[in-house]
């Protein structure tokens, strides 16, 4: 079986992949600690916790509340910093076969943009990925609400950095497609669909939210339709690879996502319920392979647009 993903090709941009399954940034933290758990070298990528240009301490405790299909997060991207990364993480990084991709994270266009420019060159470094889901500070809306701003912070990350380069997306808009195309404009190789989804729990005991910051994040398997829906939309709209993310716990639900349209995945939120759970959606995918004969991973891409069954012409009347 042929599992390897030429994720991003073009000109003097490589991404190679062994297998389409990576991580989810924010649920593996850099990689270092789960590498004592299981052999993460067999995993296609692994993207690291969202990294802003200084060190941030985070919200708030509690950070986390469980639903009854997944969590609710506000982590706060707690991070230990761009220059820490650089120092102390990507030598470690550079150790690897597995290629590392760099979630940056900001709260304005110069921020991103620096973020990028010295994390170019830096051995370990395989690839950025923009999250855009961070509220700008000047317009108070998150990057991603808005195709122009969502444009402009890529089209600035691409301007300061030959690497590869990923892009985010945040199912908190009423135009998903609108904002893809707008990235893709600006300069994104490809486009990672979707982060977590805007949600609250209230704890009827306390009668306060169950979360320190009130609101966060949903992810989890609750929010995998919603993703493959978002996945099977956009990767007919733009002409560049799209990584699949969402409530993915098992190797059929990653097939799902390739069926759809995605090239690659990225598992997240199983991570806290099974630290090798990324491995063992790869072990799922293989398996489904063999079941259905599947020789290249490749084949499975976007599938469910080649099998959409023609509109019927209308019936005759009278």
């Amino acid at each position: 079986m042929d599992l390897h993903v030429d994720l991003v090709s073009g000109g003097k941009r490589q991404l190679s992949l062994a297998n389409p399954v990576m991580t989810a940034s924010g649920t593996f933290g850099n990689g270092l600690e789960y590498q004592k758990i299981f052999d993460i070298q067999r995993l296609g990528a692994i993207v690291s916790k969202a990294i802003t240009r200084k060190p941030r301490r985070g919200n708030v405790q509690p950070r986390i509340a469980e639903t009854a299909a997944g969590m609710i997060n506000s982590i706060g991207l707690q991070n230990i910093g761009l220059s820490a990364i650089i120092r102390d993480v990507a030598p470690v990084w550079e150790t690897w076969e597995v290629p590392v991709i760099a979630n940056i994270a900001g709260e304005t266009v110069d921020d991103y943009a620096e973020l990028a420019s010295r994390l170019d060159g830096v051995a370990g470094v395989a690839a950025i990925e923009i999250n855009i889901s961070c509220p700008n500070v000047e317009s108070g809306l998150e990057f991603g609400a808005d195709p122009d701003a969502a444009n402009k912070v890529t089209n600035a990350v691409r301007q300061r950095t030959d690497l590869p380069l990923i892009v985010k997306l945040t199912p908190n808009v009423t135009d998903i497609a609108g904002v893809a195309s707008a990235v893709v404009d600006g300069g994104a190789d490809a486009l990672t669909l979707i982060n977590t989804y805007p949600a609250m729990s209230i704890d009827v005991r306390t009668r306060q939210p169950a979360l320190g910051w009130g609101a966060g994040g949903m992810s989890g398997p609750a929010l995998k339709p919603i993703a493959v829906r978002l996945v099977y939309l956009v990767s007919q709209v733009v002409d560049v690879p799209v990584i699949g993310c969402g409530g993915i716990t098992t190797g059929e639900d990653a097939v799902e996502f390739l069926l759809a349209g995605a090239s690659a995945v990225q598992v997240g939120t199983a991570t806290f319920r099974s630290p090798r759970a990324a491995l063992d959606v790869l072990e799922g995918i293989e398996a489904y392979m063999r079941e259905e004969g599947v020789e290249d991973v490749s084949s499975l891409v976007g599938a469910a647009h080649e099998s959409k069954a023609e509109p019927r012409p209308a019936r005759a009347t009278g």
